[in-house]
């Protein structure tokens, strides 16, 4: 068989494959539990515990806080297995060893190998009265054993949702990430940042006896006053490390460089100096601090710092697909994955500080269970025109209801509705390159589905 025609059997085994995971129950609906991931998991040779596993919840900054991770201590001659939701094109992004996707053969070889033990805990489930596993849990499952199966020498997963009822939190982390915590998914996770950050909190629980790591440390990015007591609280009541940024480590310098920025950071061994970052933003910058002390506490003892070279090694690599990325130049093409009003003012901070637009044209297509007017109070000092389309999804906003709310922020004429993402791009193209301005720009926002969809037709779909 030719190289092509293996590689088309890959993708329709894992088009198969694919399909009979999205027949499970999809990532909005949500089981409150880690007993069904758990039993699995246990079934399959326990392994969640093949791998000391760091885990990263917040929300916003959680995946390229994970990839961060991943890449400094990759550079320290580890071998990681990532887990990181949602993905932009193919579902095996999420699922990452050596620092890239799982290959499709092995992503479809592991599911077709557990998939009599999803089956079982699926009777068990259903024999009890209770749903059984989610696209979630079964793809958390999936997670694991590619991993165990690698080996790898450790996880770093991202919470899907929350925290103390997250699969992946079937796992007892060595290091616990909080990056930024602020509203979203208010249905599950309570209408207060106390609320919210109490259930992310949950990753500090212990639930493996014995535990791999009876003594985690928790290491917290800057958070709100509200974010930051109910943590402190939380971590009180375990008696456990916290290192928590500005009190512990924190991010002295940085400096805007081509492509990126020059970052200095007082972590909790020794001060690191000048790291260039291959990413845009004062966020970006605050997640590599959160990121070098996670992998400080991860990989250091008391007395011996990370060296340099080595972290800056390995942030040099860094990408975040979908976060401030420009994928077309002339006129620049920027695409960014927010979705709620904090996400949004971050990339408006973004858009002024590292792109010297003059004239910027916003395409957005948003969710229907999204803070709309949220977002687009952000975003609407940033936008001389705003393109609104519709997300190819069942959760999309119309284009036109999403016009109409843009309009209570700027000037009708200034808010164009288009049918689709095509068009929006087409449009956009137009308004940039009959601006006149010296430097116009396009920015795609509003969701990772419309970033996705941005990045294929313009042909990044790498």
């Amino acid at each position: 068989m030719s190289a092509g025609e293996n590689a088309e059997q890959s993708d329709s085994q894992l088009v198969r494959v694919y399909a009979s995971l999205l027949a499970r129950a999809g990532e909005t609906q949500i089981e409150v539990r880690l007993d069904a991931t758990r039993r699995a998991c246990e079934l399959l040779g326990d392994i969640h515990q093949a791998a000391p596993v760091i885990t990263v919840t917040g929300t916003n900054g959680k995946t390229s806080t994970a990839r961060m991770i991943d890449a400094i201590v990759t550079a320290h001659d580890l071998r990681v297995g990532r887990f990181t939701s949602p993905h932009l094109h193919s579902v095996t992004e999420r699922i990452s060893v050596d620092g890239g996707p799982v290959p499709a053969e092995t992503f479809v070889r592991i599911h077709d190998e557990i998939a009599p033990v999803l089956d079982l805990v699926d009777a068990e489930l259903l024999a009890e009265g209770r749903g059984r596993l989610t696209f979630f849990e079964a793809l958390t499952i999936l997670a694991f054993a590619v991993f165990a199966d690698a080996p790898v020498d450790v996880v770093v997963t991202e919470v899907g949702m929350g925290g103390e009822w997250d699969s992946t939190n079937v796992a007892d982390a060595e290091v616990c990430v909080f990056t930024k915590i602020g509203l979203d998914h208010q249905a599950f996770l309570g209408d207060t940042l106390t609320e919210i950050a109490t259930t992310k909190a949950g990753i500090l629980n212990r639930s493996l006896d014995p535990s791999p790591a009876p003594n985690p440390v928790a290491v917290i990015g800057t958070q709100t006053d509200e974010a930051q007591e109910a943590l402190d609280a939380e971590v009180e009541r375990r008696q456990i490390l916290a290192l928590t940024e500005e009190r512990s480590f924190r991010l002295l310098d940085r400096t805007r460089a081509v492509d990126g920025q020059l970052i200095t950071v007082q972590g909790i061994r020794d001060v690191y100096t000048d790291i260039f970052l291959p990413l845009h933003g004062i966020h970006q910058a605050h997640n590599a601090a959160v990121a070098l002390v996670a992998a400080e506490a991860f990989l250091s003892d008391e007395d011996k710092p990370l060296v340099l070279d080595t972290v800056a090694e390995g942030l040099s690599h860094v990408t975040s697909p979908g976060r401030a990325e420009l994928v077309r130049t002339g006129p620049a093409v920027v695409v960014d994955g927010a979705h709620n009003p904090d996400a949004a003012h971050v990339l408006a901070e973004t858009i002024t500080e590292a792109f010297d637009f003059d004239y910027t044209v916003m395409v957005l297509a948003m969710f229907a269970d999204k803070d709309v007017l949220g977002v687009l109070e952000e975003l609407h000092r940033s936008a001389d025109v705003f393109v609104v389309s519709e997300a190819l999804d069942s959760r999309a906003l119309g284009a036109h209801e999403l016009a109409e709310a843009a309009r209570e922020w700027v000037d009708e004429d200034s808010v164009l509705e288009t049918p689709d993402l095509n068009a929006a791009l087409m449009k956009a193209i137009d308004l940039a390159n009959s601006s006149g301005a010296t430097s116009p720009g396009i920015v795609v926002t509003g969701s990772l589905h419309t970033v996705a969809e941005a990045r294929l037709l313009l042909g990044k779909e790498e």
